[in-house]
């Protein structure tokens, strides 16, 4: 069985990604072949592609962050849940962007029926990582959050979900995303026309209770100061630098110690680095506890509760002009791809 891959070759220019084929090997006893239906573009793949972000493999790789999919062969013959016809969906950080994948049976998350491929699709990592950052602010209902790119793919997300649970959201976006950041159910606040810090104390006087900051950057001050006495701040990126040349660790690591140091201020206020992947050493609970996310949100979506935002849809072999669409910013939603 041969699948059709999307490979990044170096830092490259979006156009220059290579599609390629190669036949797979079966699937052991514990795995999968999954034929993907619907894969996605994050903010991962515009740093892997200069190099950017913070553990990326050595190139050539084959990106893709996530994807939904349709379960092709068992190793084991199947039980329990999955089964092949079963749609599946997986986290894989890596390997996403082909027609095929091989997985481990316990990467794998079902879907709920009658939900859309590229529904899904739009919440595997984008839910997953919302949802975790909302539990870990501890926001009340009725309190009041910040949310930059409240537009995009996480931030979209993030929005239906606090509103789910009563708080309200301050978000931020580019002129022609303010519409729909109020649609979402959000206060929209033009961060390229207006004076963010000022607009908040505005409708916030007092603070808000959580701050969640993708940009990092000098930025991530205006971020810390918006709090209120026993808010959080939760970094979870450092966008800022994204065409910054030089180690693409040093940014980071700048920003944690700053993190750090805040958080021994005697004023109640405490900031957080965001990392999907801490703990993924310790494999097996990694993976319950991401199955568990996961399944939540899927579950959401298909109740209702959180609407997909689909950015744009290509063909997987147009990979190239998906990125270079995604890079372009002032979407709202993912960007999906479809083999």
């Amino acid at each position: 069985m041969n699948a059709t891959e999307i490979v990044l070759p170096g830092k490259v220019e979006p156009e220059d990604l290579q599609v390629t084929t190669r036949e797979l090997p079966d699937p052991a006893p514990d795995q999968a072949v999954v034929r993907v239906e619907a894969t996605g573009v994050s903010f991962a793949e515009q740093q892997m592609r200069r190099g950017k972000y913070y553990d990326q493999p050595p190139f050539p790789f084959v990106p893709g962050y996530d994807l939904v999919g349709t379960i092709e062969r068992l190793g084991n013959g199947g039980d329990g849940d999955l089964s092949v016809g079963r749609r599946v969906a997986a986290l894989t950080k890596t390997g996403a962007w082909a027609d095929r994948v091989v997985l481990d049976a316990d990467e794998l998350v079902p879907v709920p029926a009658g939900v859309d491929a590229a529904a899904a699709e739009t919440v595997v990592v984008n839910g997953v990582t919302a949802l975790r950052m909302l539990r870990a602010a501890r926001v009340q209902p009725g309190e009041t959050i910040v949310l930059l790119g409240a537009a995009g793919g996480v931030g979209s997300t993030l929005v239906q979900l606090a509103r789910h649970n009563g708080i309200r959201v301050i978000g931020t976006a580019g002129p022609s995303a303010q519409d729909r950041v109020r649609e979402l159910g959000a206060i929209p606040v033009d961060y390229r026309n207006e004076d963010v810090p000022a607009r908040v104390r505005e409708l916030a006087p007092s603070g808000v209770a959580a701050v969640f900051d993708h940009v990092g950057g000098p930025g991530i001050v205006d971020s810390w100061r918006m709090l209120a006495r026993g808010g959080t701040l939760i970094s979870y990126g450092s966008a800022a630098t994204r065409d910054v040349p030089g180690n693409p660790r040093v940014p980071v690591l700048k920003l944690l110690a700053r993190l750090v140091a805040w958080n021994v201020l005697p004023n109640g206020r405490r900031a957080k680095f965001f990392n999907l992947w801490a703990g993924a050493r310790k494999r097996d609970r990694y993976r319950a506890d991401l199955r568990r996310d996961l399944a939540d949100v899927l579950q959401l979506l298909h109740e209702g509760a959180i609407d997909a935002q689909v950015a744009k849809r290509f063909a997987l072999r147009d990979a190239g002009a998906a990125l270079r669409y995604a890079e372009q910013g002032a979407i709202v939603g993912k960007v999906i791809l479809e083999p």
